[in-house]
């Protein structure tokens, strides 16, 4: 793992508040904090937050989403609001060949309904479509996260279908809301 010295770090500056920067170790003790503080909330949409157990594993997720990120197999970008973590916005996957990128999302629950994942997510999707490394943008979530589900709505996300028992979480099967969003 490349040392701080050699650190390539993405920035995005979304406006005078918000700014993402690129996945790194060193931010493993902050967003395994972040996790702890937010993991009952988190866990009602997604099942990793439970296996989040230590620092380490935060410092493991973030080596292996470094290398992802700067190969353009995935992106991640930590989420701050007047230089404090707020939440994280990822490419959980990029289809290289297709131009399709996965989204995910998450934010610390006193960040929410304040507009930061719209106008990151509207930020990040022009940024990748214009230098060309995606087109087809896809955001996928259970049918019962209305935040998600509205985030997607409000931002030119169409719903395409929904995928029948397609997500595993807290011991049952949920149907997934796949919604997706062409920029040329």
């Amino acid at each position: 793992m490349p040392g701080s010295e050699q650190w390539k770090d993405d920035v995005i500056q979304i406006d005078d508040h918000i700014s993402l920067h690129s996945i790194n170790e060193r931010y493993a003790d902050e967003i395994f904090a972040l996790v702890q503080k937010n993991k009952p909330w988190l866990q009602q949409a997604m099942d990793w937050p439970q296996h989040v157990m230590s620092v380490e594993d935060s410092r493991k997720m973030a080596q292996g989403n470094y290398l992802l990120h700067h190969r353009n197999y995935a992106k991640m970008f930590l989420i701050f609001r007047d230089k404090k973590m707020v939440g994280v916005f990822s490419f959980n996957q990029i289809e290289q060949t297709n131009k399709t990128a996965y989204i995910g999302y998450w934010l610390d629950k006193n960040a929410q309904r304040q507009g930061v994942i719209s106008q990151t997510l509207q930020a990040i999707v022009m940024k990748y479509a214009r230098e060309g490394l995606v087109r087809r943008f896809v955001i996928r979530c259970i049918v019962s996260n209305t935040a998600s589900n509205q985030v997607a709505l409000r931002n030119g996300f169409e719903l395409e279908g929904c995928l029948k028992q397609a997500e595993f979480l807290n011991g049952e099967f949920h149907d997934q809301n796949i919604y997706g969003r062409i920029v040329d």
